[in-house]
């Protein structure tokens, strides 16, 4: 193990002194506070409380814009984007309200949303989107892995608005699969064959323009370039609320806001196991609430990001005050994930009363970066978290994701306070692991039990580590 000599560890209840050296840097706000300190040490939890408060459902004017009456059929088989198009139109144009989806299965193109509307589907009704990648041209300004460009648009999308919504008990089937939009990853689970296109060329060209510092006008893409979009998508929006639906078979993320303040995703179900499948990745959001969802996905259940490499730099807005509730996650490479797009910066992140368990959810907590992508994960809080099965580790902080060590931009990750926290099974307690050069700093455990694991923890180069009631395999965990 590589600690540094100054750590403080707490084990098995036993009492060190060290607990207020390791919290002095956090500044105390009062009780319930709407600015409390994600440290405050009297009650870390009062900003998770406050951003609860303050995140709330947009409302809409009583109006009801059915797309029936604008040209919709329920037959899974016409074309129905110029009816949705239509009933979105007619609603924003009146000052706002509900564009009804009927039960029925109504296939489309892209739908693009607009201020004040809430898109509702009602029990029985199902959007099936086509599969046909042209169909989701002209360009619209979105994000790749973190990175901006002109691309296909996202299945849903809205740009600069306010108060938009997409409501209701019915399902949103993106019908990716093996024959379209999944093999362009490029890998033979997901239908690619050697010497199909796939997403490489273009992903590595973007990469480049991302480096050389090719204005986001210039980078446009679409028709053989094979890069994927995201299901949902409110893009530099205010007051977005995504309620209710199951989201099936995407093309990549599914619920993916970026830029956005004020975000509620509840009462949601993503079950989809595609490349890249994340289930909820708010992007240099701040007001996020995400609760009462479940999630079973090809990727991570909810991913927390704020940009790539230099676009993250360039754009500089960082993810903060997002909460995680009363959510279930079961398939997924994490539970809860920040990175690895993260270079603009993650801070105040709140996870309460959750459950985790599937033996293909490979790690609970997780956090991942690297020296190109840089940034800081600072005051990450998760409490009352009850774990049945995780194939890996129950904590990894990752250093070492895609490039490693080989960049310029050294990443912070600070303040990791887990609590009252149970597990089954796990093949291994923690994976944690900073550089020799740059140390994770601060990692605050209190009663923890990790249960039965498969292999002993991995714990390098980290700074102040304090444990209290600790146990793995029924005894008191030790680092030595």
């Amino acid at each position: 193990m590589n600690l540094r000599t100054s750590r403080r560890t707490l084990l098995g209840g036993a009492f060190i002194v060290g607990v207020a050296a390791a919290c002095s840097k956090f500044e105390a706000s009062p009780e319930g506070s709407a600015d409390a300190s994600a440290g405050d040490v009297a009650n870390p939890w009062a900003r998770a409380d406050a951003i609860q408060d303050q995140v709330r459902a947009p409302k809409f004017a009583d109006r009801v814009f059915n797309i029936v009456d604008h040209g919709a059929v329920a037959d899974g088989q016409t074309n129905c984007t110029e009816a949705f198009a239509a009933a979105i139109d007619a609603c924003n144009q009146a000052g706002g309200g509900q564009v009804l989806v009927p039960a029925g299965r109504y296939f489309t193109g892209p739908i693009h949303l607009k201020s004040n509307v809430n898109l509702y589907l009602a029990d029985d009704a199902t959007i099936l989107f086509s599969t046909e990648p042209s169909d989701y041209l002209p360009a619209v300004l979105t994000r790749f892995e973190g990175m901006e460009l002109w691309n296909y648009s996202p299945l849903i999308y809205a740009y600069e608005c306010t108060n938009v919504a997409v409501t209701g008990a019915g399902t949103l089937d993106g019908q990716a699969g093996e024959t379209n939009w999944w093999p362009w990853k490029g890998k033979e689970e997901y239908g690619w064959v050697s010497g199909d296109p796939e997403q490489s060329v273009a992903r590595d060209r973007l990469i480049d323009q991302v480096a050389n510092g090719v204005p986001v006008e210039d980078r446009v893409y679409g028709n053989g370039d094979f890069l994927r979009s995201s299901f949902i998508q409110p893009y530099k929006c205010t007051n977005v609320w995504v309620q209710g639906v199951t989201i099936l078979r995407s093309p990549m993320w599914e619920v993916h806001p970026v830029l956005c303040e004020n975000v509620l995703v509840e009462g949601v179900t993503i079950d989809t196991h595609g490349p890249n499948n994340d289930g909820c990745n708010p992007e240099c959001c701040s007001q996020v609430v995400i609760q009462d969802s479940t999630f079973a996905t090809g990727d991570d259940c909810i991913a927390i990001k704020s940009g790539r490499n230099d676009d993250g730099r360039r754009v500089g807005v960082p993810s903060t005050d997002l909460l995680v509730q009363r959510c279930k996650m079961a398939d997924g490479h994490g539970g809860v994930t920040i990175g690895s797009e993260m270079s603009g910066g993650v801070s105040n992140v709140y996870v309460r009363d959750c459950q985790m368990s599937s033996p293909n959810l490979d790690i609970a907590l997780r956090f991942k970066t690297n020296a190109v992508r840089g940034g800081y994960i600072t005051d990450f809080w998760a409490k009352d978290v009850t774990i049945g099965t995780v194939a890996k580790a129950v904590i990894d902080v990752d250093f070492e994701y895609e490039e490693g060590r080989d960049g310029d931009h050294l990443p912070e990750v600070s303040g990791i306070n887990v609590s009252n926290m149970t597990v089954e099974t796990a093949g291994q307690s923690m994976n944690i692991r900073g550089y020799s050069d740059d140390f994770i700093t601060g990692l605050y455990l209190t009663d923890v039990n990790f249960g039965t694991t498969a292999k002993p923890p991995t714990v390098e180069y980290v700074n102040d580590i304090v444990f209290i009631n600790v146990y793995e395999n029924g005894v008191p965990l030790e680092i030595s």
